[in-house]
């Protein structure tokens, strides 16, 4: 294991927090049961409303407790929603090893893909070998984007992936359409970045620590609307700021090709993009999964680069 994750356990981090959703589930207007194979199912959007601090809650889960999600007031331009900033210790860890969705789940009608620290613990994905990480603990949580509870297939799945009993194994279930869903995924604004400078081979050593902040978007009323509106929120409404390691020269091609403006399908409100593609989701160019406007500063030469920029018309377009 990576020297600088030593003693780090993302599993143990999130046991409290976990805790505290199942403690406060009217508070949080969620609702908490058993099941299959007496695993714990928190529904944060499915059958009950959630609410926004749920929201938060459960991004900070996801980025394995390393990181703080704080709701913010519009800037003073006056164009801007209310927003989510997100900063995270360790950032490589917490983001691609935890808040990344990138544990596909499937059984007949039911997909998802996964995310939080139980990826840590299952090693199905070439990222852990790529960071140097592993986790090992006696409890997970992982989050799923779904509007119905995963069948017994998938919780026994999990359960041998991950080599712990299905009653220690807790599913937290965030609809796209609810008020946490909504804000669990925008959540991801800095993990979108650092996704995609990974993507361009960037190396993720470099990388030392970052935050971002992007617009909350109003409730879509059905599942493409709401994935659309998270979607447009990053890609026309995120900023995100790196300090990282390397050349001047690294750092200027880095904050040129991070942006979401640097894609072909860049232009156009989400949904009407999904759908020009006939909603197959991986026809869209991968570089759009961007943030707006990047600022990357250097820790060697103090220099700052600054690609992209805000798209208020196309927020504006998106939202309302």
């Amino acid at each position: 294991m990576n020297n600088i994750y030593q003693g780090i356990s993302i599993n143990k981090n999130t046991d409290p927090l976990v805790d505290e959703l199942i403690k406060n589930e009217k508070n949080y207007r969620i609702e908490v049961h058993d099941g299959p194979k007496n695993c714990k199912i928190i529904d944060a959007g499915i059958k009950v409303q959630g609410c926004m601090e749920v929201g938060v809650k459960i991004a900070e889960i996801c980025l394995g407790g390393l990181g703080k999600v704080e709701i913010l007031p519009p800037s003073d331009n006056g164009e801007n929603n209310w927003c989510v900033n997100v900063r995270a210790n360790h950032a490589v860890l917490a983001c691609l090893g935890s808040q990344y969705a990138g544990w596909s789940l499937n059984h007949k009608d039911f997909f998802s893909l996964g995310s939080g620290p139980a990826r840590a613990i299952a090693q199905r994905e070439e990222i852990f070998n790529e960071i140097n990480y592993s986790d090992a603990h006696t409890k997970t949580v992982l989050v799923l984007e779904v509007e119905k509870e995963p069948p017994v297939e998938i919780i026994e799945k999990i359960s041998n992936d991950c080599k712990i009993k299905p009653e220690n194994l807790t599913f937290i279930l965030t609809p796209t359409t609810s008020i946490s869903g909504n804000l669990q995924v925008i959540s991801r604004i800095l993990e979108v970045a650092i996704h995609k400078a990974h993507e361009l081979n960037f190396p993720l050593e470099n990388i030392i620590d970052g935050m971002g902040t992007t617009p909350i978007p109003p409730i879509g009323k059905n599942f493409i609307e709401g994935m659309g509106r998270t979607n447009d929120s990053i890609i026309y409404g995120g900023t995100v700021i790196l300090i990282c390691k390397g050349s001047d020269e690294e750092l200027k091609n880095l904050s040129k090709n991070l942006t979401s403006n640097t894609s072909k399908d860049y232009g156009k409100p989400f949904k009407d993009i999904f759908e020009a593609y006939n909603k197959d989701f991986y026809k869209i160019d991968g570089s759009l999964f961007s943030p707006a406007k990047v600022i990357i500063n250097s820790n060697e030469s103090g220099k700052t680069f600054i690609s992209g920029e805000i798209n208020y018309k196309l927020l504006k377009k998106s939202f309302f």
